[in-house]
């Protein structure tokens, strides 16, 4: 393949394998991952592109192949599941993108069957209706949605999953570029309301990670994703003093990547989890037990 600065380079997928191989793992279980329908795929990635507000420095996106290209990569790195994690950016979208993650999802069997919903009128029918039919995770992203957690329009979708547990992931932390809408606050006021939630902070919630790694100390539902955060690239954002944390923590932290959006090759970040020195245990359950216990190793 020929990388997003134009030179030549060969993906590493044997360096990538070997990060899980040598732990005695079956494979690798991403719960960070995108695939979106084209349109909205090519509108975000000219966003990257463009280094605008929501991204605040240069973005050079690696894994621009085709879907169908995406997919065998991720194989061929043994990833045995993965998420597509749909995200509406405005009110009336969701229902589009989650009819499309519901076809990705019955196509390719390692795919986690995403959904999403935004503070809209309604909200609650379709996503008890994607509930009742098995969807496995939602994503929500507040710095591109540009809503608070607690918005009242939520309260009837809280509702709904409070009670069933399936987990919603979120992009909370003000990285790469903050807005009045994110941080921890707004998700510390909804867990005040609804302990019972299931929740996946996306990206460790950088730059905020110690804050949102105490709220998942407080939490026993709330989970870690460490898509980004610990990669030099994203390195001005990440807190070294949230490590020992993650320690304590080592039951409810998820590998994610973030791919395809990423600008260096996807072992990197595996390479950069190794680094932190928290052992090989530690890596085992973020590489695929905890997620596996999560939302399963095999599609239900």
């Amino acid at each position: 393949m020929t990388d997003a600065a134009g030179d030549a380079d060969v993906e590493p997928v044997e360096r990538t394998r070997a990060s899980w191989e040598r732990l005695g793992l079956p494979g690798l279980i991403d719960v960070h991952a995108h695939f979106l329908p084209p349109p909205i795929e090519r509108a975000v990635w000219r966003v990257f592109d463009e280094a605008g507000p929501l991204i605040g420095r240069e973005w050079p996106i690696r894994y621009r192949q085709s879907i169908d290209e995406r997919v065998a990569l991720l194989r061929s790195f043994g990833v045995r599941r993965f998420t597509t994690l749909p995200y509406a950016h405005k009110p009336g979208v969701a229902t589009f993108m989650n009819d499309w993650s519901r076809d990705f999802a019955a196509a390719v069997p390692e795919a986690v069957w995403s959904g999403t919903f935004y503070p809209e009128p309604g909200a609650a029918d379709y996503v008890s209706a994607l509930v009742d039919d098995g969807v496995e995770i939602f994503k929500l992203h507040q710095q591109v949605g540009g809503f608070h957690l607690d918005d009242p329009l939520l309260n009837p979708v809280w509702d709904v999953l409070a009670d069933v547990g399936t987990p919603v992931l979120v992009h909370a932390g003000s990285g790469p570029v903050g807005t009045e809408f994110t941080g921890p606050a707004s998700m510390a006021r909804l867990l005040a309301a609804y302990p019972r939630l299931t929740v996946v902070v996306a990206h460790l919630g950088a730059p905020e990670c110690v804050e949102f790694a105490r709220l998942a100390a407080r939490h026993d539902r709330v989970y870690l994703d460490t898509s980004m955060a610990v990669s030099p690239f994203f390195g001005e954002h990440f807190d070294p003093s949230v490590v020992p944390m993650l320690a304590d923590l080592q039951p409810r932290v998820l590998w994610g990547s973030d791919f395809p959006t990423l600008p260096f090759p996807y072992v990197d970040q595996l390479d950069a989890l190794a680094a932190l020195d928290l052992g090989d245990d530690w890596l085992r359950d973020v590489l695929w037990h905890n997620a596996a216990a999560l939302i399963g190793s095999e599609r239900p």
